[in-house]
């Protein structure tokens, strides 16, 4: 559910308890679901500007890919906080980083602080709410970006911790993937071809597949593709791909570490 919230976060020790339950209730859940590797960056945390590396330098990266997924440049954003993000973001500055992000900038941008500023400059409107999602990660947005063409996109995102994030939904399909590498998000029909289409495409263009996953809705229906590759893929590729029979939407991400 998501709802608009005028009121300001009141950080106390109450909602960090209930923070933490939530966040190590959620960890319980997804210990099985799926194994998450870590370097000494990891541990380290990244190159930031703010006081959080899940907080502030996570929420920045999560507005910077919502931003590569609109693909055009955002003139509304809607911004909806769940969880620890609801309850903390202004003294974390979570609201600044995640406009910031939709901005462009960088985890280390100076100017993060000032991000409010600079989006009324550049005639974004910006609107934040709260949302209470079932089985989310307690550092989690769900972003709604309007392009200045027109274009839309709903995305939800959580933080998991020294910068990293989880894509966890995008315009209502379930992905699940990091953004660190170049990703297709393929939607088609589920009909025979438009996997063989896609992999084949990727081939041709020497380009190696790390992880792919699989939806449909039923038989028949609709279906998405979600292809992590090593390599960056060309654009007239992915131009290729979008005249397939069956494929309806192609959406690609170069990667946070492009």
């Amino acid at each position: 559910m998501l709802r608009w919230n005028n009121n300001s976060a009141d950080v106390s020790g109450n909602v960090k308890t209930s923070a933490g339950c939530r966040k190590r209730k959620w960890q319980r859940m997804n210990k099985r679901k799926r194994k998450i590797s870590m370097n000494v960056f990891d541990i380290l945390g990244p190159v930031m500007i703010g006081p959080s590396s899940s907080h502030t330098a996570g929420a920045a990266r999560i507005g910077l890919v919502t931003r590569a997924l609109l693909g055009k440049t955002p003139v509304k954003a809607h911004i909806f906080l769940h969880g620890s993000f609801a309850k903390t973001y202004k003294g974390h500055g979570t609201d600044k980083a995640l406009v910031a992000g939709i901005l462009g900038m960088q985890t280390d941008d100076y100017q993060i602080a000032d991000s409010f500023e600079i989006a009324a400059q550049r005639g974004m409107e910006v609107a934040f709410g709260e949302a209470r999602l079932e089985e989310a990660h307690p550092n989690t947005a769900v972003i709604c970006l309007n392009g200045i063409s027109g274009k839309q996109t709903e995305v939800q995102i959580s933080s998991i911790g020294g910068s990293r994030i989880s894509i966890d939904k995008i315009d209502g399909i379930n992905t699940g993937f990091s953004g660190e590498c170049p990703t297709l998000i393929v939607h088609n029909i589920d009909q025979p071809g438009c996997i063989v289409a896609v992999t084949s495409m990727l081939a041709k263009k020497n380009v190696n597949i790390a992880t792919m996953q699989v939806y449909r809705s039923a038989k028949g229906q609709q279906a998405v593709m979600v292809v992590e590759c090593d390599q960056l893929i060309p654009e007239d590729g992915i131009v290729w791909l979008a005249g397939v029979e069956g494929v309806q939407k192609v959406t690609y991400f170069p990667g946070l570490t492009a």
